[in-house]
């Protein structure tokens, strides 16, 4: 049967909802680019990409706020719309963080004692998270700097992770007046072990790169640092491996006057992501050469095991967290806030401790009584 009458020529579909409204190159805000696929030698491939969707933010750590949320949800719909895109590169501008999670100055001025406001703001978070989960490419997280609290969340919804080891990795939640139900209750006990989870989630210790690669939770760790034209390894970090009460030891923070002398190093040293960047473009070609309906395939299979549990769960811990704007989030997200004021960026836990055993209410007399005092009184 002669196939003639079927039309040559048809015009290519556009899936995109979206359009480029959420984009913007001005701070805070969302960057979407196209970067060309680079092959072994350093060509370029034509008609072929990698989606960048950066967030830009660096004066405040690259935190999200609302309208950021909504240009991730848009960068990551419109990667997976595009037939050109091989895979997605998330990550944020500036050298200091990848993502320190939602912007605290947006949830302490508006969102703090605002519920119902906060689980809107909470209906936009799961579905950039499902975003990620969801994206019909590849999605590696390119980790410029710190990655915690919600950006740890978010980065962990992501496929793969390379990461420069200048990076460090961790929760604030406990610390801060909420729980890291945006995904690290989810995704933190298939990456650790179960004992790992639980501290990682509830102690707010900062891990460093090298540690999280031994735990199994990131891809890559390459240096950024270049001291005299050569790159150094992170100098915070100590290089030594050792046995402490049966567990291996690895990738732990100096102190003391090496800390002291490192942190020198770092204000002067010069930093370069090349390869940080060649580490991306040797993924992007992998996947470049590989059928992308049998990729995905493969991919979708891995990631249903991390979206059965979000799945699980997202709904719930929307309505908790919301609910908990009233309480200690209200408290944790306001004493963040003012620490150039009060000069602690955290409330008095002794003191709030004691005002629940004697059955305190909740109110503004507790909230004085265990918020830091501005300095000097």
């Amino acid at each position: 049967m002669s196939l003639d009458w079927l039309p040559k020529d048809a015009e290519v579909k556009d899936h995109d909802l979206f359009g480029d409204q959420f984009f913007s190159a001005e701070a805070p805000g969302i960057i979407y680019e196209l970067k060309p696929i680079v092959n072994p030698k350093g060509g370029q491939v034509d008609d072929l990409f990698t989606a960048w969707v950066t967030l830009n933010n660096p004066a405040q750590f690259n935190s999200y706020t609302t309208q950021m949320v909504k240009g991730v949800i848009a960068g990551f719909h419109k990667a997976s719309m595009d037939r050109r895109v091989v895979a997605v590169v998330f990550t944020a501008a500036g050298n200091r963080a990848f993502c320190t999670g939602g912007n605290t100055k947006e949830y302490a001025e508006y969102y703090s004692n605002r519920p119902q406001e906060y689980g809107l703001y909470m209906d936009l978070f799961n579905a950039m998270v499902d975003a990620i989960l969801t994206c019909k490419k590849p999605v590696l997280c390119r980790v410029n700097g710190m990655r915690v609290a919600g950006g740890q969340e978010i980065g962990m919804a992501c496929d793969l992770t390379l990461t420069v080891d200048t990076a460090i990795f961790g929760q604030a939640g406990p610390r801060h007046g909420s729980a890291p139900d945006g995904g690290s209750t989810d995704f933190l006990p298939g990456f650790l072990s179960y004992d790992d989870a639980i501290w990682n989630c509830v102690s707010c210790e900062l891990w460093s790169s090298y540690k999280m690669k031994l735990k199994g939770l990131i891809t890559k760790v390459v240096p950024v640092l270049k001291q005299n034209g050569e790159f150094i390894r992170n100098p915070l970090v100590t290089t030594d491996t050792y046995i402490n009460d049966g567990e291996v030891v690895y990738g732990e923070f100096v102190k003391g006057d090496a800390a002291k002398a490192a942190k020198s190093i770092l204000k002067e040293a010069e930093y370069d992501f090349s390869l940080l960047d060649e580490e991306v473009n040797k993924i992007a070609w992998t996947f470049t050469n590989l059928f992308p309906g049998c990729l995905m395939k493969s991919i979708d299979g891995v990631r249903q095991k991390k979206r059965y549990f979000w799945d699980m769960t997202k709904h719930e811990h929307r309505h908790w967290l919301a609910a908990n704007m009233q309480g200690e989030a209200y408290l944790g997200f306001n004493a963040f806030n003012t620490r150039k004021i009060t000069g602690t960026d955290v409330i008095d836990f002794v003191e709030f401790r004691r005002q629940l055993a004697n059955g305190a209410a909740t109110g503004e007399e507790l909230f004085e009584a265990v918020l830091g005092s501005p300095q000097g009184e």
